[in-house]
């Protein structure tokens, strides 16, 4: 910027006649200076400003969807309801329902977990919702549930395989491979191996896979005992137990393959075998009347 000298300043001045100078600006209001505060921040700092209004109207919302919530869950159960009834009226209620695939689980359980009423109808019914319901039934390993409209559901249900019969208080369950009760035996899975006591269901299929190596002692078993959850005895249809180790069974079930295939163990007319002690076998002949008549 050039510099102008005090003499060169006055020596270019002119006279001005006062009336022609510039008319003073006068005071702004507070609104108006409010206003230029207001832009200027808005210019500098918009991107905070916008986050900062997101936030308050985010928690404002938040406050009033909490204060409001019952008259809101309410208004959503009514209008669902007014749904239901018009999709009823308009021929799709849920009319027949087809299930299949059960055996172990009862059909008045599955119909409650499906959770028909009235004036359900097949476009707004669940069916996510109701499979969860049903797959969380003791005995179902999956289950299917198809519309077929206007008004049908098919369910189609798989269950999972029992692989033993557990009595226990007088009562006989199906197990599956894992112990669970999955249904009640009601003469249908006779075939079934046949385990009792506490503890025996949740290790039955161990012991069951451990028997099938050994067809000559299987055969004529009446149930597998379950001693103190500790151990197993065999128990034979014609009497005869067989007090097997807390360890190393697999063993004695080897040792009592051997003495059956060379000494008809098992046959023979005893009632107790006692494989609890490694390399010994104690056995208690049966007792008869004439031998308790000789005895005395």
């Amino acid at each position: 910027m050039q510099q102008v000298g005090t003499k060169a300043f006055y020596a270019s001045a002119r006279p001005v006649d006062p009336r022609s100078l510039p008319v003073p600006l006068p005071p702004r209001k507070a609104s108006e200076r409010l206003l230029i505060r207001v832009t200027r921040a808005w210019v500098l700092h918009r991107l905070l400003i916008t986050r900062i209004a997101a936030v308050v109207i985010a928690c404002a919302l938040a406050i009033a969807a909490y204060q409001f919530r019952e008259p809101i869950a309410q208004g959503a159960t009514t209008l669902g309801g007014v749904l239901q009834g018009e999709f009823a009226d308009a021929g799709f209620a849920v009319g027949e329902i087809r299930i299949s695939g059960q055996s172990l689980t009862q059909e008045a359980a599955i119909l409650v977990a499906l959770g028909i009423e009235p004036r359900t109808s097949t476009l707004s019914f669940d069916a996510a919702a109701a499979r969860e319901r049903i797959a969380a039934l003791p005995a179902v390993e999956n289950v299917t549930i198809r519309k077929v409209y206007p008004d049908d559901l098919v369910v189609t249900v798989t269950e999972k395989t029992p692989v033993a019969r557990w009595r226990v208080d007088g009562v006989t369950f199906l197990v599956d491979e894992a112990g669970t009760q999955i249904g009640q035996d009601r003469g249908a899975y006779s075939e079934l191996p046949l385990v009792i006591g506490d503890g025996a269901a949740d290790d039955a299929l161990v012991m069951i896979r451990a028997l099938r190596q050994h067809e000559e002692i299987s055969e004529g078993i009446a149930a597998l005992s379950r001693i103190a959850d500790r151990r197993w005895d065999l128990l034979y249809e014609t009497g005869l137990r067989v007090q097997l180790p807390e360890m190393g069974v697999a063993q004695a079930l080897r040792n009592l393959s051997m003495y059956q295939r060379d000494y008809a163990l098992l046959d023979r007319d005893l009632t107790i075998i006692d494989l609890r002690v490694p390399h010994l076998v104690a056995l208690r002949p049966a007792k008869h009347e004439d031998q308790e008549e000789t005895d005395e």
